[in-house]
């Protein structure tokens, strides 16, 4: 009941087949997966590239890139975002009370320890290196869910406290980088007054769908408003308030792919949650876990495609931003969720959950290091590439650093061995 959702497994494979299908045929014919990558399905369109014309007028331009990474990735964040918001508000929830509070501190240093490696090594490079990569600082600090789950349970045993405390880890660290790219990495142009129509999406669709049929069922078991809502509208309004939220950020210059978060916590929720992607949650039937359901199939072939449109590296494009990126992930990570999680465990007295050892935090780090996916979307928008003719040299280096960081899990693995891990079952 309470293993892991399939989702993580499912996902973890078609996005690793989308990214080696990506780098043979990059580095087979690197011309024509940049014209795939960059393919206009429509010009001059509402959505899309904006590019300023020879007449002053923004020039929008939907490309197959735009359409999974802006558009279609909002699915995949607003998963993440459920998560995120069950784990935070329910009585429950797993990143509540002072049981969270380790896990969070050590995020912090899981954050902090890339950034600082990461800029002070591209220091000693030279003021020229620096200028270069500097912009994408926030690269090695992601940690992607399932693959350090299916490490952290290859390392540490399905059963291991440690494993738990990685979901955790890296749940927090993901939601962390939501707010960094939104804060951080804006896609154009800032015009934060369109952000008042993502909010009056959400404000709306919560008070119509969500807050006024409780309402007027008060004192009735029966809930006939709240259950008419349920039976014909289902998840349309919040589609609808879901598409308004997005376009408001795209024209905000906020990721358009952070869209859909405001309009998650409108939804109707249960009133317990079972942990982070539990499978135990597929037996709650209440909207928002029924949308997650709903949107776990969809989800894993946007993940492929995503893999498909941005890990197509070339081989040659390894550079500095490749090893600033690794050094960040595979010295700051670990070293970072060590000291800031033993400063959390004993100077703040906060406490280990039973069963796991201060230098477990070093081995949850090393685990925490496969960035891939975020770190991947990350590169993606910290660095501009140039369409036809594919990504930087910057960005390319970066994204090949993003891809290495698979390596973590042999690291992690050798750590194990090495700070004697013992394995525990479920």
């Amino acid at each position: 009941m309470y293993k892991v959702w399939n989702f993580v497994t499912n996902y973890s494979l078609l996005l690793i087949l989308g990214a080696i299908l990506a780098l043979i045929w990059a580095n087979v014919d690197a011309h024509s997966y940049h014209a795939f990558v960059e393919y206009p399905i429509a010009e001059n369109f509402f959505i899309g590239h904006a590019h300023i014309d020879d007449h002053g007028h923004v020039h929008r331009t939907l490309t197959l890139h735009y359409l999974f990474n802006d558009l279609f990735m909002a699915f995949f964040f607003a998963i993440a975002a459920k998560e995120v918001w069950e784990a935070v508000i329910l009585k429950n929830g797993s990143l509540r009370g002072k049981k969270a509070a380790t896990p969070l501190i050590a995020t912090s240093g899981g954050m902090l320890g890339p950034i600082a490696v990461y800029l002070g090594l591209a220091m000693l490079m030279g003021s020229d290196t620096f200028d270069a990569v500097k912009n994408g600082w926030a690269v090695p600090t992601a940690t992607d869910i399932a693959f350090s789950y299916l490490v952290g349970r290859v390392v540490f045993g399905a059963g291991h406290p440690a494993v738990r405390f990685l979901l955790l880890l890296a749940i927090a660290d993901d939601a962390a980088g939501l707010v960094i790219l939104a804060i951080f990495y804006p896609t154009g142009e800032l015009g934060p007054q369109w952000l008042l129509l993502s909010l009056a999406a959400a404000v709306a669709v919560f008070v119509f769908a969500n807050w006024l049929p409780r309402k007027m069922d008060a004192g009735n078991q029966l809930r006939p408003n709240s259950t008419w809502m349920r039976k014909h509208l289902s998840f349309w309004p919040y589609l609808i308030a879901g598409c308004i939220s997005w376009y408001g950020f795209m024209r905000a210059g906020i990721h358009p792919a952070l869209g859909l978060l405001p309009i998650v916590p409108t939804i109707p929720h249960a009133d317990r949650a079972f942990g982070i992607f539990a499978a135990a949650e597929e037996h709650l039937h209440d909207l928002l876990n029924d949308i997650e359901h709903k949107l776990k199939g969809p989800v894993e072939v946007i993940l492929f495609f995503f893999g498909l449109l941005n890990a197509g590296v070339e081989f040659n494009a390894i550079g500095d931003p490749t090893w600033l990126v690794l050094a960040g992930l595979l010295i700051g990570k670990p070293l970072g969720v060590l000291v800031m999680g033993a400063f959390a465990a004993h100077a703040l007295k906060l406490g280990l959950p039973a069963g796991m050892r201060t230098i477990d935090l070093f081995v949850i780090g090393c685990v925490a290091a496969i960035g891939f996916t975020v770190s991947l979307f990350i590169a993606a928008v910290a660095f501009d590439g140039n369409a036809m003719l594919g990504d930087t040299p910057v960005q390319a280096a970066a994204k090949m650093g993003a891809l290495f960081s698979f390596f973590a899990a042999i690291v992690s693995i050798v750590a194990g061995k090495l700070c004697g891990v013992k394995k525990q079952s479920a």
